[in-house]
């Protein structure tokens, strides 16, 4: 407790350079929690289709590996499907691509989901829709626009927006909100409209999807329909998200790029702190000499060194905190949408804490080294 409140003493004695660390480490934790949170929004966007649609299992080409880049696959297999044991039920989705013009000249692409319309609520979760009706999607060229792909698509959704997708009219039934893919906008649809608009086949679907019957292990079916049904593979739900997730990451720059600008964030404050701490103690020599000389050994003021250096990291990462809440706030109300879970939390506060730790040792290094006599200079 003494040394705490010794601690607290130094800290308001040198208040520029106090504010100098705590600066630092806000900083270093915004940059680092402001990274995180586009990352974890790029991810969820990733994977979102598979995230959104509520299925144990999907039947895919055997080609696929991206929830995102799903092959064509005839009608017939979601029979073959439904006749494998241990399949509780078994629908259709199907997924293309679309370009949408509308009337003020602008376009932008969209992503087409069609579904039974009995099976909407697996796809297209109810507290997502903003306005108007599933049922609504039963009227000829019926869509949903989602309300924070306004910019992307160039005009606005209101429910009643007539438009083109791929040359045919469609018009906006359904407003979603939070209900996005990534690189385009969703559209929901029933199935034969979405094949309508994508120019496909009648009997073409995307995947089939699955629900088990109890006691079934999602692996074992999986392994079960690989080997009864040519040509497809069934991917327990988790693995479809994590192969999604791998073969994006694996392929694009955002990982990289996310990763190098927080190792720079830690490397800035790593410094900022670690100069500052040691600038502080160069100007505390005398006094840490006077605590020596009445008796503190090393064990004392390295102790009280690091006091200084875990309450700098404790109110830098309160204040950057804060700082990130607004951010996460305010991008929120343009659909960036994300949140940092209380595991993440701590292992930001932990690295923060390690680099305000590891910064002190400039300072413990140079005080370590104070002669007890240097006080009578």
């Amino acid at each position: 407790m003494f040394t705490l409140k010794t601690a607290l003493k130094f800290i308001r004695f040198d208040k520029a350079k106090s504010i100098g660390v705590v600066v630092g480490i806000m900083i270093s934790t915004f940059l680092i929690g402001q990274q995180l949170g586009v990352f974890i929004f790029l991810t969820n966007a990733m994977k979102a289709l598979a995230t959104n649609v509520k299925a144990e299992i999907w039947v895919v080409d055997s080609k696929t590996q991206d929830v995102n880049q799903l092959g064509k696959m005839d009608i017939r297999t979601l029979r073959a499907v439904q006749s494998i044991a241990g399949v509780k039920a078994a629908f259709p989705i199907f997924i293309g691509g679309g370009a949408a013009n509308f009337k003020n000249g602008t376009s932008g692409n969209v992503t087409l989901i069609g579904v039974d319309i009995t099976q909407l609520d697996a796809v297209l979760d109810p507290s997502k829709i903003i306005g108007g009706q599933p049922t609504d999607l039963q009227t000829d060229g019926a869509v949903s626009g989602e309300l924070y792909d306004k910019k992307n698509l160039g005009e606005n959704i209101d429910i009643g927006t007539e438009f083109e997708i791929n040359g045919k009219r469609a018009f906006f039934a359904l407003q979603t909100k939070a209900f996005r893919g990534f690189g385009s906008s969703f559209c929901v649809t029933t199935i034969e409209r979405a094949r309508f608009y994508a120019n496909q086949s009648p009997n073409a679907i995307s995947a089939v999807l699955i629900k088990m019957e109890p006691d079934v292990d999602a692996d074992s079916l999986s392994a079960l329909i690989n080997k009864s049904i040519f040509g497809v593979r069934a991917w327990p739900a988790k693995r479809l998200e994590s192969a999604t997730l791998k073969r994006i990451l694996s392929s694009s720059g955002i990982a990289l790029s996310t990763g190098t600008l927080i190792a720079f964030a830690l490397i800035a404050g790593f410094f900022i702190i670690g100069l500052t701490m040691y600038s502080s103690a160069l100007d505390r020599l005398k006094d840490y000499g006077t605590l020596k000389a009445i008796g503190a050994g090393n064990g004392f003021i390295r102790n009280l060194i690091l006091s200084q250096a875990l309450i700098f990291a404790i109110v830098g990462f309160a204040v950057a905190y804060l700082l990130l809440e607004g951010f996460r706030k305010g991008v929120a109300s343009s659909g960036l949408i994300f949140s940092f879970s209380p595991l993440i939390l701590l292992a930001i506060f932990s690295v923060i804490t390690l680099i305000s730790l590891g910064g002190a040792s400039f300072a413990l290094r140079r005080i370590s080294g104070v002669e007890p006599a240097s006080v009578f200079r």
